[in-house]
C-alpha cells in the first residue's frame, strides 16, 4: 500500500545566507553560510501532532508542520541562533491588531522581537498609530491581513505604512497573509467596480515599497501593483500534513469546488503522488450563493480532498461535498489556505459532510468558530523565511516559498 508523498525538486543549488554573530569586541558581525538545496530533496515529510487542541486567550493554537526532516536548519531552527539585541539589526517586523499571533510566530523564527508598536481607536473609530522605537533607515515588514472586519484593517495597514515612511524606514514590505478585495478583480457586469485594483494602488500611495501575499484569489492581482509583490503558497504547509496521514494514494482523488480552481487543483494533485482529479460543476446566481449542478470525474469509493484557496460561506464547498457523498466518495476532506468562515459556514463544515476541514492561519480562527473536524497549521515559518530572503536579497523563487508548478 503507497503513502502520499509529494515531489520535491532535485535541481541543486547553493543559498548564500548572512547569520548574526559577535566580534571579540563585542560588535555584531554578519557571517555568510552556504547552504546546498540538493538537501530539500529528502523525502517523505512528516508532521506530528503533538498535543490535543487548546485556546490560548480565546484563539486557537497552530500545528507545528515542518519537521527537521524538512529543509534541515532552515525552516525549524530561527536564523538567530542566540537572542541579542534586536537594535543591533536593520531588520523590523511589526504587527497589526488583526493577526498577531501570527506575526509573533514569524518573529520568533526570525529570532527577533516584534517592534513596539501604539494602535488605538478614538472614540469615533478614528485609527491612530505610533511606532514606539526607531525605524530610520531599516527594512520594515508590517504584518496585517486584511481579513474581517476588512475595512478596519486595511485603513490601519495604511496607516501603518504612513507612519514608518513618516520614520524615515528605508524599505516597508506590506506582508499580507490574506488579502481582502481579491475577489473584486475583474468586472463581471456593468458598472462595477475592480476592488483589487483599488486596495493595490491604495496601498502604493501609502508608501509600500513591497507587498509579500500568500494564496492571492487571482494571479492576476499581482499585476494590479506598480511595486514587487512576491507571491507565496500556503498549500505545501497543507500537503506536508496530509503526507503524514498515509492514506493510500489508489485511494486519493482531488476535486476542484469549480472551474476556475482546477489550474490549482490539478497542481495540487501533482505532489500528491500524481493523483486523479475531478472537478465541481457550479452555476453561481448571486454573491455568495452557489449550486452545484454535476460532477465531472469519478469518485465512487475514493477518498476526495477538495481544495480551494479560501472558505467564506462554505456553500460551494458544502454542497459540492454533498455531491461527492451522493457519487460514492467514502471520505471528504477539505482544504483551504484562507478561513474567511462567514456565517453560516460554521453549521455547513461542522455537518457532517467532511472527514476534517484542514485550513492555515493566514485569518486567525477564534475558539467560537472551532469544531471538532477543523485542524489548524501554520505558515509562520514559509513567510518568516519568505521574509529573510527578501530581506537578504535571496531568490524566493523555489519551493516550497512560491511555487506549486501552477500552469
Amino acid at each position: 500500500m503507497a503513502s502520499i508523498a509529494f515531489a520535491a525538486s532535485a535541481a541543486p543549488s547553493v543559498v548564500s545566507r548572512r547569520l548574526p554573530g559577535f566580534g571579540a569586541s563585542g560588535e555584531t558581525k554578519l557571517y555568510r553560510c552556504r547552504f546546498s538545496s540538493s538537501s530539500f530533496s529528502r523525502m517523505p515529510v512528516r508532521c506530528k501532532l503533538l498535543e490535543p487542541l487548546r485556546s490560548v486567550n480565546g484563539a486557537l493554537p497552530h500545528i507545528p508542520v515542518l519537521n527537521d526532516q524538512m529543509l534541515p536548519g532552515l525552516l525549524t531552527t530561527p536564523h538567530l541562533q542566540e537572542r541579542h539585541n534586536t537594535h543591533d539589526t536593520r531588520l523590523r517586523i511589526f504587527s497589526g491588531t488583526a493577526n498577531p499571533s501570527l506575526a509573533q510566530e514569524i518573529a520568533s523564527y526570525l529570532g527577533l522581537e516584534l517592534g513596539k508598536i501604539k494602535i488605538k481607536r478614538f472614540a469615533d473609530g478614528e485609527i491612530y498609530v505610533q511606532l514606539q522605537e526607531s525605524v530610520r533607515g531599516c527594512d520594515v515588514f508590517l504584518v496585517q491581513p486584511t481579513c474581517p472586519p476588512a475595512n478596519e484593517n486595511l485603513m490601519e495597514l495604511l496607516i501603518m505604512i504612513d507612519a514608518c515612511r513618516r520614520a524615515s524606514a528605508k524599505n516597508i514590505t506590506a506582508v499580507i497573509p490574506y488579502f481582502g478585495y481579491a475577489r473584486a478583480d475583474r468586472k463581471t457586469q456593468g458598472r462595477e467596480s475592480i476592488a483589487a485594483k483599488l486596495v493595490a494602488n491604495l496601498i502604493t500611495e501609502a508608501g509600500a515599497n513591497r507587498v509579500l501575499a500568500c494564496d492571492l484569489h487571482s494571479g492576476q492581482s499581482m499585476g494590479y501593483f506598480d511595486i514587487p509583490v512576491d507571491h507565496v503558497y500556503g498549500q505545501p504547509v497543507i500537503l506536508d500534513y496530509l503526507a503524514s496521514k498515509t492514506i493510500c494514494s489508489d485511494d486519493l482523488v482531488v476535486v476542484s469546488p469549480d472551474v476556475g480552481g482546477v489550474a490549482r487543483a490539478r497542481a495540487f494533485a501533482k505532489k500528491l503522488s500524481d493523483a486523479p482529479l475531478a472537478i465541481v460543476d457550479k452555476r453561481r446566481h448571486g454573491h455568495n450563493v452557489a449550486e452545484v449542478m454535476n460532477l465531472i470525474g469519478d469518485v465512487r469509493g475514493k477518498v476526495a480532498v477538495m481544495v480551494d484557496d479560501m472558505i467564506d460561506t462554505a456553500g460551494t464547498i458544502a454542497k459540492g461535498a454533498a455531491l461527492l457523498h451522493q457519487e460514492g466518495a467514502r471520505e471528504v476532506y477539505a482544504c483551504s489556505t484562507h478561513a474567511v468562515f462567514s456565517p453560516p459556514a460554521i453549521e455547513r463544515l461542522s455537518s457532517g459532510l467532511f472527514q476534517e476541514v484542514i485550513i492555515t492561519n493566514t485569518i486567525p480562527v477564534l475558539e467560537q468558530k472551532n469544531f471538532p473536524q477543523l485542524t489548524v497549521l501554520s505558515v509562520a515559518n514559509l513567510l518568516g523565511e519568505t521574509i529573510w530572503r527578501v530581506y537578504d536579497d535571496c531568490s524566493v523563487g523555489y519551493e516550497p516559498y512560491s511555487s506549486l508548478d501552477i500552469d
